[in-house]
């Protein structure tokens, strides 16, 4: 018999997750390399591909059945995402993806035409933090867990992928955690760290210093009840979160 290897620990099964895994292709699919020169067009940021790389490969890992995507902007991690699924033997029942802009949903729709995903994936247009509201309020409001929930997301997402604004990015995560499965893990990227000096005056400015210290109150409550797992890449730092089992 060949060696065995042991299963890892609850608290190391993030650390696994963010590994590279190297059979999956380095390269950037081409429809997400393409969208790529469209935001640099469009003066608009994006993850890196290292980070867009690593949670692919993550997610690969995870096969979820159920996927959350936050903040969709024109599609180009969701590109990403729609390639490893077309490469994958099976594919996702339930791929939500949440968009504030109008005109972006649009675009996220084309794209989910194109790889002819519209039976398995819902493209959500609409604040964040105020869906996240309804669908807490409704989950209060709901007596049993048989009900169909009349609000655009599932019950228990296996996977949930956070993007947005530094200055809310700790906010987003906070509102979405409680969506997440048992077993699911929460996806986002560290947001910005304030540097130097900062006026009360700098609007800009003290919404992204109050952000940050959001996000490190975020870190230190959420280690009670989460495993949290931290990657350092070129372009930032992947953030993972898995329930403890208590």
């Amino acid at each position: 018999m060949g060696e065995q290897h042991p299963s890892p620990q609850r608290d190391e099964i993030l650390m696994h997750l963010l590994a590279q895994d190297t059979n999956q292709p380095r390269d950037e699919p081409e429809v997400a390399a393409n969208i790529g020169e469209q935001l640099k067009h469009m003066g608009l940021s994006t993850w890196s591909i290292s980070i867009h790389r690593r949670l692919r490969d993550a997610i690969g890992a995870l096969a979820p059945e159920r996927i959350l995507e936050v903040g969709g902007g024109i599609g180009h991690r969701t590109a990403w995402l729609y390639d490893l699924f077309d490469r994958q033997e099976s594919l996702p029942s339930k791929f939500t993806v949440v968009e504030q802009g109008a005109k972006f949903g649009v675009i996220i729709h084309r794209l989910m035409t194109r790889y002819e995903a519209d039976k398995w994936t819902n493209i959500v247009v609409g604040d964040p933090i105020q869906l996240a509201a309804e669908h807490a309020a409704w989950s209060l409001a709901t007596t049993t867990t048989s009900e169909i929930s009349e609000t655009p997301f599932v019950k228990d997402y296996q996977v949930i992928v956070i993007d947005g604004p530094s200055p809310q990015r700790a906010n987003l995560v906070k509102k979405y955690l409680p969506f997440l499965d048992q077993q699911g893990v929460l996806f986002t990227v560290e947001p910005d760290m304030p540097t130097g000096d900062v006026d009360s005056e700098d609007e800009q400015g003290m919404a992204l210093v109050d952000g940050f210290n959001s996000w490190m109150e975020l870190i230190q409550n959420t280690q009670k009840s989460h495993h949290v797992a931290f990657m350092p890449l070129f372009g930032g730092t992947l953030v993972a979160w898995l329930p403890r089992l208590l």
